[in-house]
């Protein structure tokens, strides 16, 4: 059994790696390759999962973190999701699913505990295969750049190179609340992550 349940919202593929819509999975990947042991990343940090998913067994101050990154593509991502959770008997109120938002500016980070889809097809499949819409989200800002009838051609593109610096504060952001969430819990972390500048 695992305690808690991280996931990275993408897609697979080198193609996909760089993109806005991608940045789940890159906190994900940077979350776990800090807390997986010296020992283990002789290996790949990340190996087949028991369903359609990489993942990585991470120990945080005593907790049992599973961290996976579906290969369904993101709008499939619940089948994932909600395989891995009945595998490790892990309660929907212990995943955490780290997702774009293009309402938030690159680098601003939001953790909420439950909620709509609010338009996003990775969320929506989750609730549909979870059958619950009560599970944290951590949502990462990739900034409105886009005009009418733009936004799959915007996520799917790599973040411009004056965002960069921001990205990656966004992400240590990002792991600092993950790490805030699995050690002192959901108030805590969201009051401290939600009242960021």
């Amino acid at each position: 059994m695992m305690d808690w349940l991280i996931v990275g919202l993408g897609n697979p593929g080198k193609q996909y790696a760089e993109t806005r819509h991608n940045i789940g999975w890159k906190v994900a990947e940077t979350f776990a390759s800090k807390y997986t042991s010296l020992a283990a990343q002789h290996d790949a940090v990340f190996k087949p999962g028991g369903g359609s998913w990489y993942e990585a067994r991470c120990l945080v101050h005593h907790a049992h973190v599973l961290v996976i990154l579906p290969t369904t593509y993101m709008n499939r991502s619940g089948i994932a999701v909600a395989h891995a959770a009945r595998l490790y008997c892990i309660p929907t109120n212990q995943i955490v699913a780290i997702v774009d938002e293009y309402n938030f500016p690159v680098g601003r980070i939001h953790l909420k505990n439950s909620g709509s889809d609010g338009g996003h097809n990775g969320i929506a499949s989750l609730i549909a295969e979870l059958g619950t819409p009560h599970f944290f989200r951590l949502r990462c800002g990739i900034d409105k750049r886009f005009g009418p009838n733009e936004l799959v051609e915007y996520v799917l593109a790599p973040f411009a190179p004056d965002e960069l610096s921001a990205r990656d504060s966004m992400i240590s952001s990002a792991i600092q609340a993950l790490e805030l969430l699995i050690t002192h819990g959901a108030a805590k972390a969201m009051q401290q992550v939600n009242t960021r500048p």
